[in-house]
């Protein structure tokens, strides 16, 4: 929920003006999610999450109210109990002048995702690497849009791939936003992972962090973390405050907190 409210606002802030953009998706799983799936159920992490938050008066704020509204028109459209991923997300807040590239490597997934997004004519479902994309497929022809980059954090070494493909990635489009979504677990990978982007020289780096509790002896999620470079002006202000109205919502203890880390400065 603290990286889709918070894309769901990085959206928003690009349809200020009338010029269409483009956003990419990475790593962009199957598009929606069942909520009354024996996984989903089994887990309840939509009684801790988006139930707690669509019974608050925190839907109706007016940094989160489109966020609300696009997951509240998924759950009716599905016909069961539906959640959408990032790109369906995405696709629900796009105007018909913008487009998104959605990119899933699992063949099973990425057949799901194509399924989903069957004849609709703003997005591209495609079979691929996200990270081949960042390389193959940047800057889009609107010169106007972000990525977002969301993978799955299985593989050892994953905070430092990322720092890699933004390096390569902010050289061939100076000009985008790019965000990344990062699991928080151990304080140490967290700091490991921001000094890193420091000293990558990318500018214009906010880290936003939201811990749903205080970091504890054993290696499990405690919250969440969303880097955004080169964001959309007036969004660090919008970002702390959409955080600070989720806190009271999500949080488990009386240790629950948030902040924005300022990484790298503007270029001047």
């Amino acid at each position: 929920m603290h990286k889709h409210a918070l894309l769901a606002r990085l959206v928003e802030s690009f349809k200020r003006k009338d010029k269409a953009f483009r956003v990419y998706d990475t790593h962009a799983g199957i598009g929606v999610y069942d909520l009354a799936s024996e996984a989903a159920l089994r887990t309840g992490e939509a009684k801790a999450g988006i139930d707690l938050f669509m019974a608050s008066s925190a839907r109706s704020h007016p940094l989160l109210a489109a966020y609300a509204g696009a997951v509240e028109t998924v759950d009716s459209e599905a016909g069961h109990r539906a959640y959408p991923g990032s790109p369906m997300l995405i696709r629900r807040l796009l105007r018909p002048q913008d487009r998104l590239s959605a990119y899933e490597l699992h063949p099973e997934d990425a057949r799901a995702l194509a399924d989903t997004f069957a004849g609709d004519v703003q997005v591209k479902a495609i079979h691929l690497d996200g990270w081949l994309a960042l390389g193959a497929h940047l800057p889009p022809k609107e010169k106007r849009g972000m990525v977002l980059i969301d993978p799955p954090f299985e593989e050892a070494g994953e905070f430092q791939r990322i720092v890699d493909h933004l390096q390569k990635a902010v050289r061939r489009w100076a000009g985008g936003t790019f965000a990344v979504w990062y699991p928080i677990k151990r304080k140490s990978d967290v700091g490991q992972f921001h000094e890193a982007l420091s000293a990558s020289l990318i500018p214009d780096i906010l880290a936003l962090d939201f811990l749903r509790e205080d970091f504890g002896a054993e290696d499990r999620l405690v919250g969440s973390g969303l880097v955004v470079i080169n964001p959309p002006y007036g969004f660090a202000g919008e970002a702390r405050t959409i955080m600070e109205v989720l806190l009271p919502v999500l949080s488990r203890s009386s240790t629950a907190h948030c902040g924005i880390n300022v990484l790298a400065a503007e270029r001047i």
